[in-house]
């Protein structure tokens, strides 16, 4: 499991840790049932503090996509795809209505922002 932290992101670091977790799962790279890093052992690997990964973990459980059990370590749970489709279909919503927004605000054609979706979409 690679997992790349950026520095530059405004997004935090344990944010980062649980959204990259979530797309491998969600893509099919970790299967329900294999084990995620220990949180030292991630900690280690990233050279980022042990709390950090805790607070990722954390995070990973409450959304049910691991779980853990204790002195063994922590596991992908099982997912329902489609559920899992569906919130991240209702993230997308909402964040392009926010584009759609901040288009109109600035005159941008539907042309135009479809033209800049399609040149940024294949990328």
């Amino acid at each position: 499991m690679q997992i790349i932290i950026s520095n530059s992101s405004k997004e935090p670091i344990y944010e980062q840790i649980t959204n990259q977790i979530k797309s491998l799962i969600l893509a099919g790279e970790l299967q329900e049932g294999t084990a995620v890093p220990s949180m030292r052992k991630l900690a280690k690997d990233l050279r980022i503090s042990v709390i950090t990964t805790k607070r990722a973990y954390e995070e990973l459980e409450k959304e049910g996509f691991i779980y853990s059990i204790v002195g063994k370590g922590s596991f992908v749970a099982e997912q329902n795809l489609e559920l899992m489709r569906e919130k991240k279909l209702k993230v997308i919503e909402e964040q392009l209505i926010a584009v759609i927004t901040n288009s109109r605000e600035i005159g941008l054609s539907l042309d135009e922002l479809q033209q800049l979706l399609k040149i940024l979409y294949e990328e």
